[in-house]
């Protein structure tokens, strides 16, 4: 079996890849959309081998537009295609003989969709017992598990877009949070189950779940619940624990978070920008007087800022070290320099040919980002090599491409 210390004989690892965490761990996911291939994602870029299997028409998500168009390319990225048949008997035979080997299998299809293929976990169990298998669903096992979640589903039902909205008008949030969170808390799970296996020998049974990782995400306002026994405001209306808290719009309508959240800074922001008779008002001497004068400060210092540019503004308040932020819009980060210099964007080539920048994981190990090892693949990349590593012969793979079990990507553009 492959572990994280023992590659595999088959594998064909860069020195890059072999000095990460995960390498030689080999996985085999049959996900889509965000919330699977996101735990893919995770443990590919730590280094793993991801094999995603995808149907011969590839996975949907390659397909879609809007706001789903960016799905693809992020979430596959440092993985290999398989494209085959799963219900040609031969197409399972493929699948079998990789899972034989594999360290972790990875599913989000509803309850039952393995099972009826023949790649539940019992069986799988059966056929590799140190195999980690992690299910990524809707909701863990209990009375709503039979109904089909969505991210929104789960945020409106799960009390995040109440939240997250003005009163009277739900919100979800900007971003597939609990699809990218539920897909990382699979990706801890499958790594908890190796420390195990390194113990017992042995794999397990992982499960994620959307409604579940939503109920983390608002475990914060059920605890002030629980705690003061008033019902938590949505956001918008909550009242904020620090007097200046707030987005102020300045000149040519640009907009601006500010923060002043100490006594000391309030201080420090008054004489930065001259308002020393702020600083001497007895009245909002202290944070929570200004908390209380909200009603009136926050008025008296939009009027006071309105003027002066964000550029202007923004230089002071780095200069004195006080919290702010530019309102930006997500495609100005593309060209963030922070980002460019520190590595946190790294060049990706789309399955189409087109060159553009991917965020990278979150972290450094050992002072370095997680490098992109493998663009997104095009459908059925890695078809013919995988086989080959199986052991299948340049004419049986040209017949099982000729039967239509597997499929094989065109040339690059």
């Amino acid at each position: 079996m492959n572990t994280p210390d023992t590659p595999s004989a088959t594998s064909t690892l860069s020195p890059v890849s072999q000095a990460l965490p995960l390498a030689g761990l080999r996985v085999i996911e049959f996900t889509h959309m965000v919330m699977g291939p996101t735990c893919g994602m995770v443990l590919a870029d730590l280094g793993a081998e991801v094999i995603k299997v995808e149907p011969l028409t590839g996975d949907n998500t390659r397909q879609l537009l809007g706001a789903g168009t960016g799905f693809y390319p992020l979430f596959n990225r440092n993985k290999k295609s398989l494209a085959l048949d799963i219900k040609h008997p031969r197409g399972l035979e493929i699948v079998l003989k990789l899972l034989a080997s594999a360290d972790v299998f990875s599913e989000n299809f509803k309850s039952g969709s393995m099972e009826r293929l023949g790649l539940g976990y019992e069986a799988l169990s059966a056929l590799n017992p140190r195999l980690i298998y992690v299910s990524h669903k809707g909701f863990l096992p209990g009375p709503y598990e039979h109904r089909t979640a969505l991210d929104e589903v789960v945020q409106m039902m799960g009390g995040l877009a109440y939240m997250t909205g003005r009163p009277g008008d739900p919100l979800r949030a900007g971003s597939s949070v609990n699809d990218i969170m539920g897909g990382m808390f699979g990706a801890i799970g499958v790594l908890a189950a190796l420390q195990a296996r390194h113990q017992t020998g042995r794999g397990q049974q992982v499960q994620s779940a959307l409604f579940e990782n939503n109920i983390f995400l608002v475990a914060q306002h059920m605890m002030q619940f629980a705690i003061s026994g008033k019902a938590p405001d949505p956001m918008p209306n909550r009242i904020s624990p620090w007097g200046i808290y707030d987005v102020f719009s300045v000149k040519d309508g640009a907009q601006i978070f500010l923060a002043v959240d100490s006594d000391t800074q309030w201080q420090i922001f008054c004489q930065a920008f001259g308002f020393a008779d702020l600083a001497q008002d007895a009245r909002v001497t202290s944070n929570k007087q200004r908390v209380l004068a909200r009603e009136w400060l926050l008025p008296e210092l939009r009027s006071r800022l309105a003027a002066q540019p964000v550029a202007e503004i923004s230089a002071v308040f780095e200069r004195e070290g006080l919290p702010f932020a530019p309102i930006t819009r997500p495609e100005q980060l593309m060209d963030d320099p922070h980002l460019l210099a520190t590595g946190g964007l790294a060049p990706m080539t789309l399955p189409d040919g087109r060159a553009t920048r991917v965020p990278l994981l979150p972290l450094t190990l050992d002072g370095e980002r997680l490098p992109l090892r493998l663009d997104p693949p095009r459908l059925g990349e890695h078809s013919e090599a995988l086989l080959q590593e199986l052991g299948y012969s340049p004419a049986q793979i040209e017949a099982l491409l000729a039967e239509g079990v597997i499929g094989q990507a065109s040339p690059s553009p």
